[in-house]
């Protein structure tokens, strides 16, 4: 496992200095943030997402089911003097907004989507729509299943964690590995959730096209943003021929940017 999984406040700041490079920069075209921009963030863990909007004086709410990523987004919002409201809560089951004022400009959805297992995806993502105000968009980011660490075997102690592919096999031989690589039961169950979650580009644009989502703009990476902080890798965007080859192009997408707004 690496450091930034335990050191919290690392993670947020490398979330943060990456929201700042990459995804301000990949959103401006398509909306203006101002202070009177509401930005949710579901599945927000600390909240390093949500800190450059809120230093754009964004007002920024975050959401995540636990209570101790909440508990550090609180805290490290109040160190670097930002306001954001931050709730532990399943955005699924709270009570939606009705009146357009407390509805969101902007929703995001970043590595999460490849966290919910297959049946309950659209349901996941049609429950984004009640949320949004008339014009209001929704940015996804998620590694595609095929990519080389798209099982997220990189959170194991074990050989696994450096090894690139091994979650694309099948469950039993991938299981046994797991154990064979040393790792707990609760981490196993992690990666075996994961790869039954198994989030593909072609998966997702069925789910978009399911929910009643059209897609705005979407961006594949050979390399991750995210990478520079994590690796100093230059981030480089997948080439545009290889983006277009279905199936294929899963297993160089390190990275998937979607920008997306409700059908009418």
């Amino acid at each position: 496992m690496q450091e930034r999984h335990q050191n919290r406040k690392q993670y947020f700041c490398e979330l943060a200095k990456t929201s700042k490079d990459y995804y301000l920069d990949y959103l401006r075209p398509y909306i203006t943030l101002t202070p009177q921009t509401r930005v949710l963030e579901i599945g927000c863990g600390e909240g390093g997402n949500l800190l450059p909007f809120a230093e754009l004086g964004c007002e920024v709410k975050g959401v995540d089911i636990c209570d101790g990523r909440i508990e550090q987004a609180r805290a490290f919002f109040a160190e670097f003097g930002q306001k954001g409201t931050f709730e532990c809560e399943n955005f699924i089951e709270a009570e939606k907004p009705q009146d357009e004022a407390e509805k969101f400009d902007l929703v995001l959805v970043h590595d999460v989507i490849e966290h919910i297992e297959s049946p309950y995806k659209e349901t996941f993502v049609g429950n984004i729509r009640p949320l949004l105000k008339r014009n209001g968009l929704v940015f996804f980011g998620f590694p595609a299943w095929q990519m080389p660490f798209g099982g997220h075997q990189q959170i194991g102690r074990g050989f696994v964690s450096k090894t690139p592919f091994i979650h694309n096999l099948p469950v039993p031989l991938y299981r046994a590995l797991l154990k064979a690589s040393g790792e707990d039961d609760r981490c196993i169950e992690e990666l075996m959730s994961i790869k039954r979650a198994q989030m593909s580009i072609e998966g997702f644009e069925r789910v978009c096209k399911a929910t009643g989502f059209s897609i705005v703009n979407r961006k594949f990476w050979f390399i991750n943003p995210h990478y520079k902080q994590k690796f100093n890798l230059t981030p480089i965007a997948l080439n545009p021929l290889l983006g277009k080859i279905p199936y294929f192009r899963n297993y160089y997408t390190t990275s998937a940017f979607y920008l997306l707004k409700a059908e009418s």
